[in-house]
């Protein structure tokens, strides 16, 4: 299919108002899939209590759900690369809410294992076509912001939807919880149905077309930037809690508080990286793996300090800052593989959350102290960063605008189709 330059089109405020209504609609299944995500953490020992295992083993069920996100995102992908997005959207909140209907309804610990891996199989798949979709709808310089609007959902999850969770968990039971996070889902599916344009699926689209991604050196190096760069921040965020209570001196009970000001900061880091992003996508990147370096090693010198520990809690939680530019990032260099690169940026956040956790917990372990995570978080922090700057090296269309300042970028080009479009730059070779 010959693809057409189009000009950036003019917006009337009814357009605006439709566009911000679909990416709210797509906010809020990722408000329900972080608070489903992170919401059992503050119930384990109820899970635990109520299906007769020990607390280190319900932890299992987040373990599950977390391997579910690795697996789910690129094989949904593949297999639904025919369907359209706005139908592939409604078939995976309609699988989250059966999943976590089932998960409230889990008669055993193994049944409850089962049904949290299935239920986390679309978690990735949903993120990262929501981004393409909110990308697509947004004007070319300001896809970063939408994509940012779509992952605040997932921010304020962490502000507001954990902490009902678990107040709600507390108070009926953790099989509640999840009856809620389902309640979410169907919302969502209200809102995606009513709200986000229909499309056509690309005619043109096919597994192996999407499955091209894992040929482009770029599409691993930022996954790989995801992965190591991120690690950090689950590193210090995992053990946050004893770190608080055992260093700072933080009352237990007020715990709960201080995990609002990281949520607070996550939102401070998702609309300011947005910004930042759409105005120097590849610099922004960098400067806040430089950032997340700093502020993740000043835990080791604050945590003895309790309003210092509290201080950076927050500027911790900004760290979230980077994902927008990631996912933007993923965008420029999948080509037409786009739905694969974007579901597999989840991916390698879970599993930057493993590796930060298992690392964390290995040096609090050998007797390093709860400050340890503080170091373990930069250097994966400069890990991310020495896989930013090789994805710099080895970008051909980086080096080709640097030898030639004729080299600016094309035009953007899409199909015919609009409302399939994959956004690319007809002047730039992909890597």
């Amino acid at each position: 299919m010959t693809p057409v330059a189009l000009e950036p089109a003019r917006s009337s405020p009814g357009q605006s108002s439709s566009v911000y209504l679909a990416e709210l609609a797509l906010a809020v299944g990722g408000f329900g899939i972080g608070t489903g995500e992170f919401g059992i953490m503050g119930l384990l020992p109820d899970v635990a209590g109520d299906i007769g295992v020990s607390i280190p083993v319900a932890g299992h069920v987040i373990s599950a759900y977390a391997l579910g996100v690795v697996v789910g995102a690129p094989v949904i992908a593949v297999l639904a690369a025919k369907l359209s997005r706005r139908m592939l959207l409604l078939a995976l909140m309609t699988v989250f809410v059966v999943g976590n209907v089932a998960s409230a309804l889990a008669s055993d610990y193994g049944w409850l294992v089962v049904l949290r891996f299935l239920t986390g199989l679309p978690h990735g798949a949903y993120f990262g076509v929501a981004s393409l979709v909110a990308a697509n709808m947004a004007p070319p310089n300001q896809r970063a912001r939408a994509v940012g609007r779509v992952m605040l959902g997932l921010a304020v999850a962490t502000l507001l939807g954990v902490p009902l969770a678990t107040s709600l968990g507390q108070a009926l039971g953790w099989r509640a919880a999840f009856a809620a996070v389902a309640a979410i889902g169907a919302l969502t599916i209200l809102l995606i149905w009513r709200f986000v344009p229909a499309d056509t699926a690309d005619r043109d689209a096919s597994p192996f077309r999407e499955l091209g991604a894992l040929r482009r050196l770029q599409v691993w190096l930022t996954l790989g930037i995801g992965a190591v760069g991120s690690g950090g921040m689950f590193a210090v965020f995992s053990y946050i809690t004893p770190t608080l209570v055992n260093v700072a001196g933080i009352r237990e009970a007020l715990v709960p508080f201080v995990l609002c000001v990281f949520g607070t900061g996550m939102i401070i880091g998702n609309v300011a990286g947005s910004w930042l992003a759409d105005r120097a996508l590849l610099p922004t990147i960098g400067g806040l793996l430089v950032w997340n370096a700093t502020v993740l090693g000043l835990l080791v010198f604050t945590a003895g300090h309790a309003w210092l520990a509290v201080a950076n809690v927050l500027v911790i939680g900004t760290g979230f800052a980077v994902v927008p530019g990631l996912q933007t990032r993923l965008m420029d260099v999948a080509a037409d593989a786009q739905t694969l690169a974007a579901a597999l940026n989840h991916s390698a956040f879970n599993i930057a959350n493993a590796l930060g956790a298992w690392t964390g917990g290995l040096t609090i372990a050998a007797g390093y102290g709860w400050t340890s995570t503080g170091w373990v978080g930069t250097l994966f922090a400069l890990g991310g960063l020495g896989v930013f700057a090789t994805s710099l090296l080895t970008d051909g269309t980086l080096r080709g605008r640097s030898r030639s300042p004729a080299a600016e970028p094309g035009p953007m080009t899409t199909s015919l189709r609009p409302e399939t479009a994959i956004v690319s730059r007809s002047a730039e070779p992909v890597q």
